[in-house]
């Protein structure tokens, strides 16, 4: 299976690149292909709304943005990774995803595959809610076949992170696909 992880972290080396990292290890220890997109390093604009790409591209953006629709059109599976900002998405990873317009009928009839890793310093039993739902609502209106979740409660810090059990959680995620 070729996966391709959304990997929308400002921080490279923080607590959502290490699920991402234990995630890729896993899924590359079970024989998977897996490209992780440094999302938030790439040169994305906001969608314009001009609907000029007529929700099949092409878009008349000329950015980053056509190697990340060229990469999941590949794929099988999407991996969201980002960390809980303000109890949802980063704005790197919303702006990717609204530019999904411009190749949505494919995207959608790719069925794909998807999970969600994320990390807050946050660790009350709602944190992740508003995530979540929009995770879920993605999965039902992009038709993606959800494989699971790693929400990393009360990792504010990489210390933290490494010491808690979503590291573990994000390696089996990828490991048992």
């Amino acid at each position: 299976m070729k996966i391709t992880v959304l990997m929308a972290s400002p921080n490279p080396n923080g607590s959502t690149a290490i699920l991402a990292e234990e995630f890729r290890r896993g899924a590359e220890e079970s024989g998977h292909a897996c490209s992780v997109l440094q999302v938030s390093r790439m040169n994305i604009h906001p969608c314009l709304g001009c609907v000029r790409c007529g929700y099949e591209g092409p878009c008349v953006q000329k950015d980053d943005m056509e190697t990340v629709r060229r990469e999941l059109l590949e794929s099988d599976m999407v991996v969201f990774a980002s960390p809980l900002y303000y109890y949802g998405m980063s704005a790197q990873l919303k702006t990717v995803i609204d530019r999904f317009c411009a190749f949505n009928s494919s995207l959608t009839g790719r069925h794909l595959k998807s999970a969600l890793l994320s990390a807050a310093w946050n660790a009350d039993d709602w944190t992740f809610d508003a995530l979540s739902a929009h995770y879920r609502t993605l999965v039902r209106y992009l038709h993606l076949k959800d494989m699971g979740m790693v929400l990393g409660y009360g990792c504010g810090t990489t210390s933290m992170t490494r010491r808690s059990r979503f590291p573990q959680e994000s390696y089996h995620l990828g490991k048992g696909l």
